[in-house]
């Protein structure tokens, strides 16, 4: 009943504290929240709107140059001169030395029948005829022009600037193809992000530039040009996944071509961003403080008759277990000294019984074998049955350390012996990998079988039934390692560093004391070692004893 109070009573201090503290805080943050949210949405619209109008001014000085080299030699180049093919390679030659090589693929001189009388480039134009093409007309209607991206004779997608020759009635054209690498790697250059995207369509929406995700040049972008107004435009676009797209338009070349650029909101990453994840990490900070500081002081306050009962009902508890593992090791010892009585005189009989076989009369009998066979038994049984006694009489010495020359491998065997069978019983195998020649030490016999023992006792009970325990021997420098490894199901993380406290288990109540691995750790540590405890990668857990070697001589 007092529980139920307390936990009660503790429940409500903190539903009233937090609901009074933390409430305002979170409508708090929701504000901060909001408001940062849509000065992040401003943010890139002004962003995309500043990189549309400047990637557009860029694009129309690109075009702007190239048309006003072309018309300045026009005017102070003669026809006659042009339409030479010798001279107009050399011209050709040197505009492409030029620093910035102007981007140009070719040159050509174009007569007013259409025909080409003089090419200089890649392609083997010259001689064709483009009085049909529709930039024709445009040029000698306009005097200058730059066409759409089209794939004329050559078949390849190009854009083209044209500018009409002076003249009176025998009109010319001098015409150059922009290098499309170029171009488009001055629209790229708008590109933000990992989401962003830069590139041109024409009035129809089609793509005068390769796009970076879908699509590709002379091919629908699916964008309506009539959302765009005159200027720049950045209009929003929900996306399936919840992110908002803001696509920037800003119209050039005489509003025949629109440079858009696109950016998902989610992708960019500004101070704005950078600022409202720090309010909304600094009011969760807030929150998260004033609830530890609220259930601390409740705990603190209501738990503090909780706790004196609890470490006194623990105190009780550890009392009693201690007292009954001081008479657990009273009457291991005391049966241990009546078993060898008995045993003293079944082994006798037994060796009377062998020499009565030995006389000639027996030998003669029908059943000779089956007797000789079945003492055989009982004498190795009676043999295996002091070893038990015989440790469980160590098991029962004193905790104090007392120095004996120890084989580690010799004691590990006595311990297996007597925790045989309770593994077989459980059908789980103890596999033995023990060093060779390790050196006798000077040690506690006694309590270090104790400790061997709680570690695979502890093993056989992790496992429960069907598995392997690993028992290895190692020799490092002056260290001596001994490895006992389960495959059972490991250790919690979260107690791991709990394992050698006093009375602390995770057994079921009943099946453990708690004092064991402590009891263990303490041993070790008095004979100048430690024991250390890991989980395996697979499963299973690994406790590694680690032994000083200490010569006898030195003991």
């Amino acid at each position: 009943m007092k529980r139920l109070l307390y936990k009660n009573l503790r429940l409500k201090l903190i539903s009233i504290t937090l609901a009074v503290s933390i409430g305002p805080l979170i409508l708090l943050g929701m504000a901060i929240y909001y408001q940062f949210g849509k000065l992040y949405a401003e943010r890139i619209e002004d962003q995309i709107h500043h990189l549309s109008r400047s990637q557009s001014n860029a694009v129309e000085v690109f075009l702007r140059e190239r048309t006003t080299i072309l018309a300045m030699i026009v005017a102070t180049q003669s026809f006659d001169e042009l339409s030479n093919q010798e001279n107009l390679s050399r011209l050709f030659w040197q505009i492409n030395q030029r620093a910035d090589g102007l981007g140009l693929v070719d040159l050509g001189v174009i007569d007013n029948k259409g025909n080409q009388l003089a090419y200089s480039g890649p392609y083997n134009l010259k001689g064709l005829n483009y009085y049909q093409q529709p930039w024709f007309d445009e040029v000698l209607r306009q005097g200058k022009f730059i066409s759409n991206v089209f794939m004329g004779f050559r078949q390849v997608p190009h854009v083209i600037i044209a500018v009409k020759g002076a003249c009176n009635n025998d009109c010319w054209i001098l015409r150059a193809t922009i290098d499309s690498e170029i171009f488009n790697r001055l629209v790229r250059n708008a590109q933000v992000g990992t989401s962003g995207d830069a590139y041109i369509v024409n009035r129809e929406g089609v793509f005068q530039t390769s796009p970076r995700f879908d699509g590709a040049i002379l091919g629908p972008s699916g964008i309506d040009t009539q959302r765009f107004g005159e200027g720049t435009t950045v209009i929003e676009i929900k996306q399936a996944g919840a992110d908002t797209r803001y696509i920037g338009g800003a119209w050039l070349k005489d509003n025949d071509w629109m440079l858009v650029i696109s950016q998902i909101a989610g992708q960019e990453r500004g101070w704005l961003v950078k600022a409202r994840n720090t309010e909304i990490l600094i009011i969760a900070t807030g929150c998260l403080v004033i609830f530890l500081a609220i259930v601390l002081i409740s705990h603190t306050l209501v738990g503090h008759l909780e706790a004196t009962d609890r470490e006194m009902n623990e105190l009780n508890s550890q009392l009693i277990q201690q007292d009954k593992l001081a008479a657990l090791g009273k009457m291991a010892a005391g049966i241990a000294h009546e078993i060898n009585n008995p045993l003293a005189v079944i082994g006798e009989k037994a060796g009377w019984m062998e020499d009565l076989l030995a006389e000639e009369e027996f030998r003669q009998s029908d059943n000779y074998r089956e007797f000789a066979a079945s003492i055989t038994k009982i004498e190795e049984h009676v043999d295996r049955a002091r070893k038990i006694t015989h440790s469980m009489l160590g098991f029962a010495r004193r905790m104090e350390p007392r120095l004996d020359d120890v084989e580690v491998n010799r004691v590990l065997d006595q311990t297996i012996d007597i925790l045989a069978n309770h593994a077989r019983i459980n059908d789980i195998e103890i596999r033995k990998h023990f060093a060779d020649r390790l050196p006798v030490i000077a040690s506690d016999q006694s309590q270090l079988q104790q400790v061997f023992m709680n570690l695979i006792n502890n093993a056989v009970d992790a496992i429960g039934s069907d598995g392997t325990i690993d028992i290895t021997t190692q020799l490092n420098k002056d260290v001596i390692r001994i490895i006992i490894q389960d495959d059972g199901p490991g250790i919690d993380p979260a107690i791991l560093k709990k394992i050698f406290d006093p009375f602390f288990t995770t057994k079921h109540d009943g099946r453990g004391t708690g004092l064991g691995l402590s009891i263990s750790y303490s041993i070790i540590e008095k004979l100048g070692g430690r024991i250390t405890v890991k989980n395996n990668d697979g499963a299973g857990t690994e406790f590694i004893v680690h032994l000083p070697v200490v010569l006898p001589e030195k003991k």
